[in-house]
């Protein structure tokens, strides 16, 4: 410890001279400490999406229609029905199970109270796929599908909203002024990475919103999409060839003839997205780290000028008995100090920066204790193989010319 307290004093006997040998080492771990925090914010975003949508999942769309030569949205086609998904899940051997989806926003009232909503109607295959749970009453059935019956199973947000913290189940509200019984409620999932409400919609039967909510096209079993889930990853590529193939026979279409249809494989849209944003990871944490190899020179420097300056202190320690060793560790100590607290300060303002600058991410930056404990450690590795040389060309000195010196 007294090897310690001597390179804090003789650290403190030049404050500013200090200071400024530390600016390069908080620079550096406060950059890391950011850049790496940024990084994991947008890995973190990737992969809630990926939770959000589900797994191995293929997206198909009705082509949008071509009007005046301009194309129209995703999903705005009528070229995908019912039977095309059960046709896929039927025939395809690459697909686990498909969920036909008609969806569209509307108003919601129960009693005095109203909330303008999302509305999807599905298959009890859509709670597998998009990972849903029910957390109160259950979810409607296949007879209720069959039947078109106007039931639904709320989002927690929408629960809260038209009914506080009484229960919902059994009561009737309205969606477009049509009656519909609560049979559900479903597990709370939060905002996503984009901080859009997960929460905030309603199930209901797919034939129900077909024929009562959202008709469109002129067959009432037209879909808007059709969510299709592989078996596994290794089989994404094929059950995207199986299902363009399945789909081109049903809609008897020539060989020269255009997909009447758009296949999305968003698993590999995520995986590349996730990608990307690690390799952006490491290379923020590259180019941050390049702080702290320019704070480690600083050190060297500013320590031979030190041993410059302190050439007849060096002499009169040896000459009252201080070995080489001694000298040596004296000023590797000194060097190490600087660094740690270089580190600790930079570790405090990459955690400041890092708060201020959620406010204008797209994304919550994560500051992860493995990057924490990798600029501590790096910033003293820094310390002593910079301070090595200082040190040593302090401990090689000869005392006598050494107190020779003015």
């Amino acid at each position: 410890m007294e090897i310690f307290r001597t390179a804090l004093r003789s650290l403190l006997s030049n404050r500013t001279r200090s200071l400024l040998t530390m600016l390069g080492i908080i620079i550096g771990v406060g950059a890391v400490i950011t850049m790496v925090a940024i990084g994991n914010g947008a890995s973190t975003q990737v992969q809630n999406l990926a939770e959000s949508f589900g797994s191995n999942l293929i997206l198909v769309f009705p082509a949008p229609p071509n009007t005046s030569g301009a194309r129209g949205a995703a999903g705005s086609g009528t070229s995908l029905t019912l039977r095309d998904a059960t046709a896929i899940e039927e025939e395809s051997f690459s697909v686990l199970r498909t969920a036909p989806e008609v969806n569209g926003n509307a108003q919601v009232i129960y009693g005095n109270n109203n909330w303008s909503t999302s509305i999807t109607g599905g298959t009890l295959n859509t709670l597998p796929v998009k990972i849903w749970e029910v957390s109160e009453g259950v979810c409607f059935t296949e007879a209720d599908i069959r039947s078109g019956a106007k039931v639904c199973v709320l989002g927690p947000t929408v629960a809260k909203e038209l009914f506080g913290y009484a229960s919902p189940i059994d009561s009737t509200i309205r969606i477009r002024n049509i009656p519909f019984r609560v049979v559900g409620v479903f597990k709370a999932k939060g905002a996503n990475s984009m901080g859009s409400d997960q929460d905030d919609f309603i199930f209901v039967p797919i034939t129900t919103a077909q024929r009562r909510l959202f008709r469109f096209g002129n067959n009432i079993d037209n879909v808007r999409t059709i969510n299709v889930q592989a078996k596994s990853r290794e089989l994404l590529e094929s059950a995207t060839q199986e299902v363009r193939a399945i789909l081109r026979q049903r809609h008897k279409l020539h060989e020269e003839a255009n997909d009447d249809f758009d296949i999305r494989d968003l698993t590999q849209s995520l995986e590349s997205a996730a990608s990307m944003a690690n390799v952006m990871k490491m290379l923020l944490g590259a180019i941050a780290s390049i702080s702290l190899l320019v704070g480690g020179i600083g050190i060297m420097n500013i320590m031979l000028v030190s041993v410059s300056e302190r050439t007849r202190e060096i002499g009169i320690r040896m000459a009252i008995g201080a070995r080489p060793s001694n000298v040596r560790m004296q000023f590797l100590t000194e060097a190490t100090v600087l660094s740690i607290l270089g580190g600790a300060i930079g570790i405090a303002s990459g955690s400041l920066i890092t708060y201020f600058i959620k406010s204008i991410m797209p994304f919550t930056p994560v500051i992860s204790a493995d990057s924490v404990l990798l600029s501590v450690g790096f910033s003293a590795a820094v310390g002593i193989f910079f301070g090595f040389w200082p040190a040593w060309k302090a401990s090689n000195m000869d005392p006598v010319v050494a107190l020779r010196s003015e």
